[in-house]
Parts: structure tokens; sequence; C-alpha cells
């Protein structure tokens, strides 16, 4: 039988890169095939082509044997192909029961039947193991929560090839085990799985893995005699060395951050940080753990000013700056790395340069300080020789400075949000999801960053759905759950009873 997918000798460019050199790749009816490489390799380019974003400058598409040409995500779709990519595609104004059957709506009288499309998303929901408020509108949503309801609507769609582009980035653990159980669901009713990943164990518990490098597939290999350190060395060339962070006991230090009986609601006015008190100490980084939609994006909006507080008091070195603009908590010694890098963190359409003084550019050296008041002018050349600085400190791979944020792979975007937020010497760095989607040499590159930081006596609030992430960086752990914090210290962190804390089985003390 004909594989349900072939892609052959697929050629990609962009002037003068080219981003898939001469690409081959078959999937078979049935399993999780997963993409594994490097930020830049070539992989979600190529997935793109699949989908029909991008057409191919030479090579061949096969779908069921066919000879096929996909000229849009709308060829695609009515292939069965459907792509959950890093960047959800959901309108933010919409719930996500109207996201999920945007296109073929149930209507009533020429009106949308609510009941009925709530009924249809509810039953594919169930069906899926998913959990998601489907009267809740997208911009209310959680990034985890948003990435159920893509995975939901490419299966609406009657996706049979789904193509999942770092989906478990944002869950826990035990969501990402319940992720593959509802994938092996899928696989043994015939559906076929592309599963791109930077996480190599994700990998091992698929079928078989493409290995791509510089735009090539360097290897392939049968999941089951694939080895993580085969693996390492494929994507590398050579081995990572991956520095395991070891947490020590948080020593008497100043807090930087005191948070005092703080509440907060979202959008809808429900509260979704309850009472939440706690410290981040000069010199610590304190990792807050949780599966998403528990009050974690709504108490870093809250710190970092993007949020109206309800109740409760946030201090930093002392000075009450509840309530404080993003203006004034950073001009107050904060930093902000966002967890969407691409739509809060950054410009797309800027150019680095630009992105790089986000937050100063009203101030010396970047405008000429004699008009400043009158007149606001950039002053390019210090702006130009700073950009230069962090791009080459912070290892941003980019064609120059003045190229679009836009241009730049997920990890260089990344880095560059990290040179802008740690150039002026932050007394406190809020990092939402500062490793989400990127491959095992910028997780590294970020962390040491971030311990770095630690080091130099800096205090680090750390929010993740990763709690890989969490326990290899953190001094102290918290676990946010239905809007309340439970702390952690040093001595007694344990994987197991914070993985039980996540999922509210209990198994702390709360506001420690």
């Amino acid at each position: 039988m004909a594989p349900i997918l072939k892609m052959e000798n697929i050629v990609k460019r962009f002037g003068e890169l080219v981003a898939n050199d001469n690409i081959t790749l078959q999937v078979e009816e049935g399993e999780i095939h997963s993409l594994l490489g490097e930020n830049g390799a070539g992989k979600t380019t190529l997935m793109n082509v699949l989908y029909g974003l991008w057409q191919p400058d030479e090579g061949t598409l096969y779908i069921r044997g066919q000879k096929m040409k996909l000229k849009s995500p709308r060829d695609a779709i009515n292939q069965k192909i459907g792509m959950v990519s890093q960047h959800f595609s959901l309108v933010l104004p919409l719930t996500a029961s109207e996201n999920i059957v945007l296109g073929d709506i149930p209507a009533r009288n020429a009106l949308i039947d609510k009941n009925e499309t709530q009924k249809r998303v509810l039953a594919l929901a169930e069906s899926c193991g998913f959990h998601i408020e489907v009267q809740a509108k997208i911009e209310e949503l959680s990034v985890g929560e948003q990435q159920r309801v893509e995975i939901l609507k490419a299966l609406y769609q009657g996706a049979e090839i789904l193509i999942l582009d770092e989906p478990t980035a944002v869950l826990t653990s035990q969501e990402t085990k319940e992720l593959f159980k509802i994938l092996r669901s899928m696989t043994n009713q015939g559906k076929s799985i592309i599963f791109i990943t930077h996480k190599l164990r994700e990998a091992l518990l698929t079928d078989r893995i493409t290995i791509l490098r510089d735009g090539k597939i360097v290897s392939e290999q049968d999941a089951k005699s694939a080895t993580h350190a085969g693996l390492v060395e494929a994507m590398f060339e050579g081995k990572v060395s991956v520095r395991e962070h070891k947490p020590i006991a948080a020593r008497e230090r100043v807090p930087s951050l005191e948070v005092r009986n703080l509440q907060v609601k979202d959008e809808r006015g429900i509260t979704k940080v309850k009472d939440v008190s706690f410290d981040v100490l000069e010199g610590e980084i304190l990792g807050i753990a949780g599966v998403a939609g528990n009050g974690q994006k709504e108490l870093v909006e809250a710190i970092t000013g993007l949020r109206k507080v309800d109740g409760g008091n946030i201090l930093l070195k002392g000075e009450d700056m509840t309530n404080y603009s993003p203006k004034l908590c950073r001009e107050r010694g904060m930093a902000h790395i966002p967890e969407e890098r691409s739509k809060m963190g950054s410009f797309n359409d800027l150019e680095i340069s630009d992105n790089l003084i986000l937050g100063r550019e009203g101030k010396p050296p970047f405008i000429y300080r004699f008009l400043m008041k009158l007149f606001p002018i950039l002053n390019h050349l210090p702006i130009r020789s700073f950009a230069e600085k962090q791009v080459k400190s912070f290892n941003v791979m980019t064609r120059g400075i003045n190229m679009l944020a836009r241009h730049l792979s997920g990890g260089n975007l990344q880095k560059m949000v990290l040179a802008r937020e740690l150039a002026w010497e932050p007394e406190l760095i809020i990092a939402a999801q500062p490793v989400r989607g990127l491959d095992a040499k910028t997780v590294e590159f970020v962390n040491e960053r971030l311990s770095e930081q630690r080091e130099k006596g800096k205090a680090t609030l750390l929010v993740s759905y990763d709690l890989d992430e969490i326990l290899g960086l953190s001094d102290r752990v918290g676990v946010m759950f239905e809007g309340k914090i439970t702390i952690f210290p040093h001595d007694e962190i344990n994987r197991s009873k914070i993985e039980r804390m996540m999922v509210g089985g209990g198994g702390g003390e709360e506001q420690r």
C-alpha cells in the first residue's frame, strides 16, 4: 500500500536561504511520526508547505498515492490535513466553540444555533478527553487552553493527517501523558500524526523519528531502537552538554518581590487569583508550576501592570507598586519575558534594532537629549551600536539588525526578547514560559542566562507549565491550583507531590 503521505525532493528557498533542501519524507497510515531539529532546521517550513501555506520551489507531494498540489490551507483541509502551529490562528473575540466550528457553523433560520454549536463541541471534546470552557472567549483563555481549542478545531474539520507543532510546550507531564493516549487512540483509528517536538523523550514515544539539520534530513530512526544520546548526536552533529541546575537552599535575603493577599479577576469577572501571598528573594528563582488556566496568566499580568488588581498589594524592593502601569514597573526595575514572544514580546513588523530598545526608545542615549522634550528624534548611531552588541552577546542568528523580527526563528526571537529585558540590570525578572518550543541548545542558553541573573543577586519569578523546567531551575517551587498557591521550600521539593498538587490531589500546605 502507498503511504498516506509522501513529500518527495521538496526544495523551499527564501532568497539565498535554502530552508528545505531536497527533503523526502514519508508518513504511514496510523503512525505518529516525529520531526526533530534545532530552531531554523526547516521543520516548520516543511509543514507549511504540506499545509498549503507556502508553495515548494521544487518537489512533489503525494497524498494516499495521488499526486497533489496544495495551493492553500483550504486545499489541505479538503485533503483531510489539519495543522496546529505554535502561533495559533484563532479569532480572539469569538468563543472557543465558535472558533472550533468556524467554517461549518450550525445554523437555524439563518442564525447561529449556539446550543447545537456547543453540543457538537462538547461531544468532540469529551471524546478526546479535553476539558475546555466552550462559552469563554479565546482572549480570556490561557495559552494552554487555546492550544486545546486548536487541536479540537483541526479534528472537527475531519483531519486524518494531523500536524502538531510543539503540542506539549504548554502542558504538564500528566497532560502530556493524556495527550499521547489520545494520539494513540487516533492512530488506532487510522489517523496519522506528524509530531514536531524539541523534547527528545517525547520523540522516543512516537513510532518513527526524522531529524533535520540545516534544511536537510540527516537521520531517520525507528523510535523503539533510538536512544537519547543518538538523537542528540544527530540533531547537533555532536553532543550537547546540558548543565543540570541544582537548586540551593534560599539564604537569608531581602525580598525583592512581595505579593500580599492578591486577588485578580479575569475578563468575565471571575476571581482567578484568590488571596495569594508569597515573596521572591534576592538571588533566588521561585518557580510557579500548574496546569494552564489556574490563575498563572492573571497573576503575571497583575504583577507586570497588565491587569488591574482587585485586592491585595504588590511590592518591589519595599515600594507598593499595586496597579502600576507596565511602564512604571519597568522603570522601577522589573523585566518581563512574556509567554507569547511573537505577540506580546515583540513587534513583528519592526526591525530587530527597534525591538531591542522597546520601552526605552524615549530615553537617552537613544534619543537626542537636547531635543527630547520638544522634538523627540531617535539617535540611530547609539541604537545601532547597542543592538549590534546585544545581538552578538545573546547569539541572535540574523542577517542584520535591520531585519524584521518576523523573520527570526522562535529561538532567535526569544533570545532577542531576553537580550532586551536583561540589558538594564533589572532587580526582578518575571519569566513566563521562557523556553516554550525551543530546541535543546536554546533552552540551555536561556537557562544559563537566568541562572547568571540569579548569581548576580537578582530575583526571578519563573512561571511554566513544564515541570522539568521548574524543577531544574527553581530554589523553591509554588503550585497554583484553582487560583490558590502552595509553596514548597527547597528541602521539601518532591516531584510526585507537586504533580498531585497540580491536579488538586493535595499533598502540600497553602501559602507557605
